[in-house]
């Protein structure tokens, strides 16, 4: 059987450098460096195999292009999101509509529940969400909800450190978790390695053999190399500055 693979993107709005941000201090933004940085990102996508599918520009809405947060993918179920900054929430309409157009199953979180996809890890059949500044504690119990019905488990991860959970751990192909520092419990994870970067902790697992690694991450990036995994490299610098992460910046479905 033939296995799909798309990557959702969506292109930075012209007010790019009006994004939010809460846990480091602002730093100009150039948001014409930014557009050239997205299009190197997605020519990556491209380049390791994924039919790369642009979600319609949402322009009024500066921190769009951070896509991931408008939506959980469990396999071909969606669950669209309720971001928990208020001014993300006109983001969430053309992800859907873009959902939609691919057939899959749609489920939402609803008030008073807020969620935004960086809180959430998918490994195997586990969902590990967030519990942090954006996701509050009932989006966390209406994805247990949803998960649950679907055949996964969900476990809740306090996070106070940082603006989301994939902004302290994520995961390579095999499972194993890549953190840095004390940023999360790492007690709540299985098989825990430690890189030496902070922007290390940020992955996107591609395939069986690739990962995406943020340019700020040089000797992150030559560790999980040296565990047999092509990493592809991009700098995601302008986006770095709004706390984006390169996996803030897609959205993968595998069918």
């Amino acid at each position: 059987m033939t296995t799909s693979r798309i990557a959702l993107v969506r292109q930075p709005s012209t007010r790019l450098a009006d994004g939010i941000v809460t846990h480091i201090e602002r730093i100009p933004v150039d948001v014409d460096l930014a557009r050239r940085q997205h299009d190197a990102y997605v020519g990556a996508l491209a380049g390791a195999g994924w039919d790369v599918r642009q979600v319609t520009p949402a322009d009024d809405c500066p921190d769009s292009v951070f896509i991931e947060d408008t939506v959980v993918v469990l396999g071909s179920l969606a669950i669209v999101t309720r971001p928990g900054a208020p001014e993300r929430r006109a983001e969430v309409a053309g992800t859907e509509a873009t959902l939609t157009q691919l057939g899959l199953t749609i489920e939402r979180i609803v008030s008073p529940g807020t969620l935004d996809g960086g809180d959430v890890i998918v490994s195997n059949s586990t969902v590990y969400v967030g519990r942090s500044g954006r996701t509050n504690a009932d989006g966390v119990r209406q994805l247990r909800d949803i998960a649950g019905r679907y055949g996964y488990r969900v476990v809740a991860v306090p996070v106070d450190r940082v603006l989301h959970l994939k902004s302290a751990i994520t995961a390579l192909p095999d499972g194993t978790f890549v953190t840095w520092s004390d940023l999360v419990d790492t007690r709540l994870f299985p098989h825990v390695r430690t890189v030496p970067e902070e922007s290390g902790a940020h992955v996107v697992a591609l395939g069986d053999a690739d990962v995406l690694i943020a340019a700020s991450a040089p000797r992150s990036a030559a560790m999980i190399a040296d565990l047999g995994y092509r990493t592809i490299v991009v700098d995601i610098g302008e986006y770095e500055k709004l706390e984006g992460c390169v996996t803030c910046l897609n959205v993968l479905i595998s069918q």
